[in-house]
């Protein structure tokens, strides 16, 4: 493909190790993230913890798992949701962020904002490690936030195809670079401004992100993509979101973000035997 040679400056002999606030994360080795939501309405119901005592079991389920970064949200990005007010997200990330510190202070923790003064916030009073960002950056504004704060950012892509996600990928790695911003992780964006059908494009082609020189975040955990296809809902599509796992690891993933930890850390396990065995 002609077009990619224009990427060929974001190549680079990258280590895949993440500075969150210190703790290194080799992402040599993928990584699994257990999704904490917050919200009273995220589209699988059984992610919503909303009790201290639900966050308190989440947490420690995700770490005793095997996950090694807990990814805590505060509003819901499901299509047709009500968005949080930003003082509403703020409130729900403020009890939640306050239980998982005290519950396991040195966990790794993102959260999963689209707002840059809630970034802000959960980095400044919490010492949050990771901004996972679904809003794409538009406006510049998180990423010069993110930039500001010195927390490793992930990035995702709504774009529909993977030739316009390298396109625009490559525009805002490069306007985050010069904002001084070192650790960026790209997210394809499943399930975001794209049809079933396109997500399934993408994922066939997923290995070309390697291009950028950076790790990929793949995020398709029990999303309409597998439970639409598969006539089924999102309770029932964890044998699929287990095969798009696999697929996604065998293309490249250095994290996966998940509902279901236990099986997403044993997915990881094999598919590197897999690989030390070739």
């Amino acid at each position: 493909m002609a077009f990619l040679s224009i990427f060929r400056n974001f190549v680079a002999d990258m280590d895949y190790t993440l500075n969150c606030n210190g703790k290194l994360i080799d992402l040599h080795t993928p990584q699994v993230m257990g999704i904490l939501n917050v919200t009273p309405d995220s589209f699988y119901t059984e992610s919503r913890k909303q009790s201290e005592q639900e966050i308190i079991s989440r947490t420690r389920q995700i770490l005793q798992e095997g996950g090694t970064i807990i990814d805590v949200g505060g509003c819901s990005t499901r299509p047709g949701a009500a968005c949080a007010s930003e003082v509403e997200e703020m409130e729900r990330l403020r009890f939640a962020l306050a239980v998982v510190r005290r519950e396991a202070p040195d966990a790794v923790v993102s959260v999963d904002t689209f707002r840059p003064d809630v970034a802000r916030m959960v980095v400044e009073e919490f010492g949050v490690d990771i901004i996972n960002d679904v809003s794409e950056g538009a406006d510049g504004k998180m990423f010069r936030m993110v930039s500001r704060l010195g927390v490793p950012y992930i990035l995702m892509s709504v774009q529909p195809t993977i030739r316009e996600m390298l396109l625009g990928f490559a525009r805002e790695v490069d306007e985050l670079r010069s904002y001084g911003q070192k650790d960026i992780i790209l997210d394809p964006g499943f399930g975001f401004g794209k049809t079933l059908e396109q997500n399934y494009e993408v994922m066939s082609q997923i290995e070309q992100l390697a291009i950028m020189g950076l790790p990929v975040l793949v995020g398709i955990s029990r999303k309409s993509m597998i439970y639409k296809l598969l006539g089924c809902e999102p309770a029932g599509a964890l044998n699929g979101t287990t095969v798009l796992n696999t697929v996604a690891l065998r293309k490249g993933a250095s994290i996966l973000r998940v509902h279901d930890v236990r099986e997403a850390v044993e997915c990881v396990t094999i598919v590197k035997s897999l690989a030390l065995s070739v």
